[in-house]
């Protein structure tokens, strides 16, 4: 029998796409791109889902990964219209698969530094070494004056995707959307798994863990590369819809609103991240219209969230268990 989580679960991912096919068939090409903003960010808290919610890691610095990804887009793509060689005489690319991977790699590579030095540590010491990292790597950004520094960098034609344009709204909306159920897919296989397990057990008790015989770090390292590397390619994304890259998407801020979104979605759920980014991106859009401080009334939301429902809004509505 199905459980009413995962009616719920299923009824967001057909609502995700039948918004984008009603918005397509009416010509508002607006919601398109509300929809494909909401099926990335939901991607990218999948990614720190997978250290957050499974593996109690609160990292505070994941848009470092979000913001590679991004760059990865924007400087590839870059070199193909500059025509100018970037490594061993190598050119760039506007193909995504090729771009997704190559963030992907750099995602991995970099958090495989940061977290070997950051795990061995927890707490608030953790969630600030996270963030010290991550503001490395944004103020590097910042003065690299190669790529636009503090201005950023433009993305002249969105990357090309085999056999679509990806120019067209719904187009790009299907290809981050068979992205994110991918990356949801993953993140189920994964948590169903040994690993998984082992991930969930050692956030319990690190102790009980390695009695049994699971060591903790390796664990933890794998996750955390894992959870860089979804991040990474979301960010590829969302340079692409914007067509620009620039260092905020390595922000502070943008680490925040991904713990956000997983908070308000709920914390380890399979859908967290999709209801958490559908809710805050329809709260930013319809109370952005009515008040430019629509943030206060998120505090509200995110306030209630953690005193009155700390399932998050899925807790809420399809009860306290966690379902696949």
């Amino acid at each position: 029998m199905i459980s009413r989580e995962n009616t719920i679960n299923l009824a967001l991912v057909a609502a995700l796409l039948a918004a984008a096919l009603i918005a397509n068939w009416l010509g508002e090409t607006f919601y398109i791109t509300l929809a494909t903003r909401i099926a990335i960010l939901a991607l990218a808290a999948t990614g720190l889902n997978l250290v957050l919610g499974l593996g109690g890691l609160v990292s505070f610095g994941h848009a470092v990964y979000f913001g590679i990804g991004g760059y990865a887009a924007g400087i590839l793509s870059a070199h193909v219209f500059s025509g100018e060689p970037l490594l061993f005489g190598l050119g760039g690319t506007d193909q995504m698969p090729v771009i997704w991977i190559v963030a992907a790699l750099v995602s991995g590579l970099l958090a495989v530094l940061i977290g070997a030095i950051s795990l061995r540590t927890s707490g608030v010491y953790f969630i600030m070494i996270t963030l010290a990292f991550a503001q490395m790597v944004y103020y590097f950004a910042v003065s690299w004056p190669a790529y636009g520094g503090e201005d950023g960098l433009s993305i002249l034609v969105r990357n090309q995707f085999p056999g679509l344009n990806t120019m067209k709204p719904l187009s790009f909306f299907l290809v981050c959307y068979v992205l994110l159920l991918l990356g949801i897919v993953f993140f189920s296989a994964l948590r169903r798994s040994r690993f998984g397990t082992a991930l969930e057990v050692i956030r319990q008790n690190e102790t009980r863990a390695a009695s049994v015989g699971i060591s903790p770090f390796p664990v933890k390292l794998v996750a955390f590369v894992l959870s860089g590397m979804i991040t990474g390619i979301a960010g590829a994304l969302f340079a692409d819809l914007n067509r620009f890259v620039s260092p905020s998407m390595m922000s502070w801020h943008m680490s925040g609103e991904l713990i956000v979104l997983i908070i308000l979605g709920g914390t380890g759920r399979l859908m967290g991240p999709l209801a958490g980014a559908a809710l805050y991106i329809l709260i930013e859009h319809y109370l952005g219209e009515i008040t430019e401080r629509w943030q206060f009334f998120l505090g509200l939301i995110l306030l209630g969230t953690v005193l009155f429902a700390r399932g998050g809004l899925l807790g809420l509505l399809g009860g306290r268990a966690r379902h696949g």
